[in-house]
């Protein structure tokens, strides 16, 4: 028996990247998988690669109509969510001077109001013990030049653990924050601006961990599985870095 089974779990950001390796593991540990993005192609894609009736709803989390149509469905054609995993996110390296109106309200809009208004939509339907995983990011810890919007929103996201862990603990429901480290997905190598930044930017990120490498991602989904399931039923308000040790020297 799967570790995940007879349960459903709603991934956000599923149709890349981390969020698609973690609904494939989630879908091979028994998990009925429901999976968002915002590009429907690749999302049709994604939902096929993780097969075992994963279904996908096209949606942007920065848009609350997105939100109530993605749980309308889950709703009508599962009736509950045992595992939240609020992945969607993104982000842009741009100097302090030059950060624009619109590139902050963009950002906050997907990761801090996104990630917030994806978990209270999911209240209703999350079953009393749910879990509910939030993906931080090391940049909330550790200074990064350029990056101190995105930085800032993921201290946000962190702290909303905080806080939901004490308005949901008279339902049991785990809240904790998964906190990649440099991890090779679309998303990550597209904050280079061409092959060389790229290269350079992996040089990088592999000389700043310990244990000298990129994570992948499937070894973040590992993670993930582990706040997913019963195998911690005494984990809520943590940070679980999976980073290769980037964020702790």
């Amino acid at each position: 028996m799967g570790r995940l089974e007879g349960k459903v779990a709603v991934i956000t950001g599923a149709n890349s990247g981390i969020g698609l390796a973690s609904a494939e593991r989630f879908a091979r540990e028994g998990a009925r998988v429901f999976m968002t993005g915002r590009r429907q192609a690749e999302l049709d894609d994604a939902v096929a690669k993780v097969g075992h009736g994963a279904r996908g709803i096209q949606g942007d989390i920065s848009k609350v109509a997105d939100l109530d149509r993605l749980y309308e469905t889950v709703r009508a054609e599962a009736g509950r969510i045992d595992v939240l995993f609020a992945n969607a996110g993104g982000g842009e390296f741009t100097a302090f001077p030059d950060v624009t109106e619109a590139q902050f309200d963009r950002t906050f809009a997907i990761n801090a109001k996104g990630t917030f208004f994806t978990v209270q939509k999911a209240l209703p339907l999350l079953v009393d013990g749910a879990s509910v995983i939030l993906t931080g990011s090391t940049a909330a810890t550790t200074g990064i030049p350029a990056f101190s919007v995105y930085a800032a929103t993921k201290a946000a996201i962190r702290s909303f653990a905080r806080g939901w862990i004490v308005d949901l603990a008279p339902r049991g429901i785990r809240v904790n924050v998964l906190v990649p480290g440099s991890t090779a997905t679309p998303g990550w190598h597209a904050l280079a601006p061409g092959e060389d930044a790229n290269k350079a930017f992996v040089a990088a990120s592999e000389a700043a961990t310990p244990l000298g490498r990129m994570g992948r991602p499937d070894e973040i989904a590992n993670a993930a599985l582990f706040l997913a399931s019963d195998e911690s039923s005494f984990v809520t308000g943590s940070e679980l870095f999976a980073d290769g040790g980037s964020a702790q020297i």
